[in-house]
């Protein structure tokens, strides 16, 4: 049998001190990377959202300026949505083959939708909130009908 120990008052409370102190410390950046994962998850979401809806409006438009009109709808519709600075997305839309008109009968079109996430809490200071931010990108290819502006 062992003898009992002598308690020290120096480490009554300590413990709960500890844990609280260590919880802290490891609580804290964890929930800041599930807030930040969350943001940049429903932007890229909102992106490839956006991307594959304009690539299938402008390819079922019966003519450009419906088409245009369209994909306009769209992105702000999307940039609602999903809580997009729509001053931080840029769409770019091409077609193949190369040289063809876009969009153009059979030809295939590809959109291109891009947005930088702002991370959470980051502070106005040194324009830091706006050069911290993480790219999300999203690339959509949709087949145009033959008979694209035809009638």
């Amino acid at each position: 049998m062992h003898p009992p120990r002598a308690s020290t008052d120096d480490d009554v409370g300590a413990a709960a001190l500890e844990f609280i102190l260590v919880g802290l410390v490891l609580l804290v950046p964890v929930v800041y990377l599930i807030v930040a994962l969350g943001a940049i998850q429903a932007h890229a979401l909102g992106v490839e959202a956006g991307s594959r809806h304009i690539a299938r409006a402008i390819a079922t438009a019966p003519d450009a300026v419906t088409a245009d009109a369209r994909a306009q709808a769209i992105l702000a519709s999307v940039t609602e949505e999903y809580g997009i600075d729509p001053g931080a997305v840029h769409v770019s839309i091409g077609c193949r083959p190369a040289g063809a008109a876009c969009p153009s009968a059979g030809s295939t079109l590809l959109v291109t939708l891009t947005a930088a996430v702002p991370l959470p809490l980051v502070p106005p200071v040194l324009d830091l909130d706006r050069t911290v931010r993480v790219p999300v990108e999203a690339v959509t290819a949709q087949k145009v009908s033959r008979f694209w502006g035809t009638g």
